[in-house]
């Protein structure tokens, strides 16, 4: 079986291809997941960094679409959407040569159809925007937005996202009982004095922080345009843009403001760090 690691703005993560009649052996199994995956004994990566913050799995599509996405926590959880892991699984799809219309594909994810478009490649290094689900289930309470992406998000903003101990934080929120029993994942978010924003995030299903998070630097974005943040910018027909820093990387969300946001798109890069041999 041939795996390969993926990074988007340093959210990394280990890919399969497990279309037609592929045999994946117990690739699927929390505990081979969590092995691979596993920070300090998973696999060694080409870029030097050891296990990975979750599993893709591009799989056969369904009606109207060019291949499906599964996802994998680095605990073997499953069953949500993964922002960064979306665009470096259509840059995925790409490099195995699927069929797609235009820059386009289609695929089918845990939470609904998304679009990914390939904006940019140079070498192994994509630009994409990936088209995310509606936003929904927006309420206000522990000081911060609770909303969900595609994945559960709560969102607290704060005076500098640096000085935050997000892994102490992080975990109470992930924790609290506000979100039980699934919990959620917990953001924290500043602005910049270029007027731009930094985000880091506590994900759950990898307990620790990450280097960024797709669905949750989405959920920033949504976040601040309803606590009356004003976005980075505005299009014509009220379109909202706002850019925003992770760890590992720069993206953007833009959407139209509803309640609390539909046609959300997330834009930013996904690398082909390389091929982990066969496993």
């Amino acid at each position: 079986m041939d795996l390969y690691k993926y990074s988007g703005a340093g959210n990394d993560f280990i890919a399969a291809d497990g279309r037609g009649a592929a045999d994946l052996g117990d690739l699927r199994s929390a505990d081979r997941i969590s092995a691979l995956c596993s920070r300090t004994e998973g696999v060694h990566a080409p870029d030097g960094r050891v296990g990975a913050d979750g599993l893709l799995i591009v799989t056969d599509p369904a009606p109207g679409c060019d291949f499906c996405m599964e996802y994998y926590n680095a605990d073997g959880s499953g069953g949500m959407m993964c922002g960064n892991g979306g665009r470096c699984i259509v840059a995925f799809a790409d490099f195995l040569g699927i069929p797609r219309s235009g820059d386009t594909y289609l695929f089918e994810a845990a939470d609904g159809l998304h679009a990914g478009t390939v904006l940019s490649k140079d070498g192994n290094m994509y630009g994409i925007r990936l088209k995310m689900v509606d936003a929904s289930d927006r309420r206000e309470l522990l000081g911060g937005t609770f909303l969900n992406t595609g994945t559960r998000h709560f969102v607290k903003m704060v005076d500098d996202v640096k000085a935050v101990d997000v892994e102490t934080e992080g975990k109470s929120f992930r924790w609290n009982e506000a979100f039980a029993p699934q919990g959620a994942n917990a953001n924290f978010v500043s602005r910049d004095q270029d007027g731009t924003f930094s985000v880091r995030t506590f994900e759950k299903g990898v307990e620790a922080e990450t280097l960024a998070c797709g669905t949750g630097i989405t959920a920033c974005a949504i976040a601040l345009y309803g606590a009356g943040v004003a976005p980075n910018e505005t299009e014509a027909d009220g379109r909202v843009i706002y850019r925003l820093h992770a760890l590992g990387g720069d993206l953007s969300v833009d959407f139209k403001p509803a309640e609390p946001a539909v046609d959300v798109y997330l834009t930013g890069p996904a690398e082909l760090v390389g091929h982990l041999n066969s496993l």
